[in-house]
């Protein structure tokens, strides 16, 4: 198919009297309510389920082999490649399916606040609720900025769309597609929203590399003097929930990039998880969640109250809405350079310390290890944590080799000073099942008084197995919960599994081969 009768196919059918263009919040809401594809909750939100898919599908998850990407992209389980025609028959066929529709769902957006690296992209839609979700997520253009609107870059959903693997070339019904030289994202089978934003994220982490861009799977915020953090971590870690601190300015929760006048947010909205959700421990989440925003897979009671305890559907429950709802957030999204790095990581072992800080060459270790436990419910088929490596911690989204991000970022913290430290927001006491989950509370403190830089000069204690230097003291935390073998009343029990995150830490790194010894020497020891 030639590039011009592909753009005039999907020009065609975006004329037809069954498009719906950038319809408002208000509109979006009322379509998915007439349409039945939500309902509305007793604060105002939208609340939809996307069936059997309440994760994301990696495994289905491609990009084309095209020639101007072949020889640039990361290729693996991560990266799968398929071939131009796959993409081509499969994109006539949605394209088919979506003629037959009474409704289709269009909108304009960007991605990317600052303007110098941003992408206009369009996304079209089965669902209006998907397109709500999308118009929340993405940056909102202007009146002006919508009439001198021109795509780069085309989502289009039809998760009513099922292929068939035995003819179309996929490994089941669900499909996520990546087409660089068409400029398209192609999504059937699934109706899980978060392939639409992950997707985009996908693309900007090819994209603003080759502008000299790092890209990041990062919250972050600035405080009244200017001080920027970030704070990695893969879901479920407490990016989203630790950035928005209401002490400080939200940036963004989620995806950034680090170019050489600063951070900016590549979204223009939050997508946190709901699990366990409450006002008391995260006011300005709990709140944001009204009119205009959407709630996937929440179970509602028969006053439409959401029970954010209830994980009937799934543990992956997710709230969606603008960043203007959370208060004090920085709009536009454009802050300057970070003087503060937290890595974030929900151990399941519970060995790791809450907090501790980092020289360069053990940030670049743990950049490039990027351990956590994989929480249940983000991707189809985890049931219960389970210890991950993520590169860079966010090797999902990653198109190309890890090594070309974790150098970006060695330089930058190099450059700018930046301080940066690991913070374990998951088990204490004792593995998942026996200890519990890190108080969140005591996390709170440790970040601020890492932002304050109350944690720059104190005293520390190395840990003889991992290597990182521990606190001693802490506002706010008592000093034994600093140290994690003291937390565990079983002492012996301690170094088994401080032994064995170890030995899964060496061999993770193996992989890495083009590392120099300082950094493969900065990590755990046996």
């Amino acid at each position: 198919m030639s590039t011009l009768s592909y753009e005039t196919e999907l020009d065609n059918i975006l004329k037809g009297a069954n498009i719906c263009h950038d319809l408002s919040v208000s509109q979006l809401v009322e379509r998915s309510l007439d349409r039945k594809e939500g309902i509305l909750t007793s604060t105002g939100a939208l609340r939809a389920t996307t069936g059997k898919y309440t994760g994301r599908s990696p495994k289905d998850k491609y990009i084309v082999e095209e020639t101007s990407v072949k020889n640039k992209i990361n290729w693996g389980s991560v990266n799968q490649p398929i071939s131009k025609e796959v993409f081509e028959n499969l994109y006539k066929k949605v394209l088919a399916y979506l003629k037959t529709k009474d409704e289709i769902f269009v909108s304009k957006n960007f991605a990317g606040a600052d303007k110098s690296y941003r992408l206009p992209i369009r996304v079209i839609n089965e669902y209006a609720w998907h397109n709500l979700f999308a118009r929340q997520l993405f940056i909102r253009p202007s009146a002006a900025e919508l009439a001198t609107h021109e795509a780069e870059f085309t989502i289009i959903s039809a998760p009513g769309f099922k292929a068939d693997p035995t003819v179309d070339g996929t490994k089941s019904e669900t499909f996520i597609i990546i087409s660089f030289e068409k400029r398209t994202v192609l999504i059937g089978g699934t109706e899980y929203a978060g392939e639409i934003k992950k997707s985009i994220f996908s693309i900007m982490n090819y994209l603003l590399p080759e502008k000299n861009v790092l890209s990041m799977h990062c919250s972050a915020n600035v405080g009244d003097e200017g001080d920027v953090a970030l704070f990695f971590g893969l879901s479920g870690t407490g990016k989203t929930t630790l950035s928005a601190d209401p002490n400080r300015h939200l940036i963004g929760d989620d995806e950034h990039g680090w170019s050489n006048t600063g951070v900016f947010n590549i979204e223009g909205g939050c997508y946190a998880k709901c699990i366990n959700l409450s006002e008391e421990k995260e006011p300005q989440i709990y709140n944001a969640i009204r009119f205009g925003s959407v709630l996937e897979n929440v179970i509602l009671d028969e006053q439409r109250m959401p029970d954010y305890d209830d994980t009937t559907l799934t543990e992956n429950t997710r709230a969606a809405y603008p960043l203007e709802l959370i208060p004090n957030s920085m709009i536009p999204s454009v802050a300057g350079h970070p003087n503060t790095i937290i890595f974030l990581t929900a151990d399941a072992f519970g060995v790791l310390p809450p907090i501790s800080k980092l020289t360069k060459e053990q940030a670049m270790y743990h950049f490039l290890s990027g351990y956590t436990s994989k929480l249940a419910g983000t991707e189809r088929g985890v049931t219960s944590p389970e210890a991950t490596f993520s590169t860079c911690f966010g090797a999902p989204f990653l198109p190309l080799p890890a090594n070309r991000y974790a150098e970006m970022l060695g330089n930058k913290i190099n450059l700018h000073s930046a301080q940066v430290f690991l913070v374990n927001t998951g088990w204490s006491g004792g593995e998942y099942g026996v200890g519990k989950r890190m108080n969140l509370a005591y996390t709170r403190a440790m970040v601020h008084a890492a932002l304050q830089g109350e944690l720059n000069n104190v005293e520390t204690v190395v840990d003889p197995i991992f290597g990182l230097n521990i606190p001693a003291r802490c506002p706010g935390v008592p000093d034994e919960v600093l140290q994690p073998k003291e937390t565990w009343k079983d002492k012996e029990a301690y170094e088994v599994k401080a032994r064995e995150l170890a030995q899964k830490f060496q061999e993770n790194f193996k992989k890495f081969t083009q590392i120099s010894d300082e950094i493969r020497n900065a990590g755990p020891t046996l």
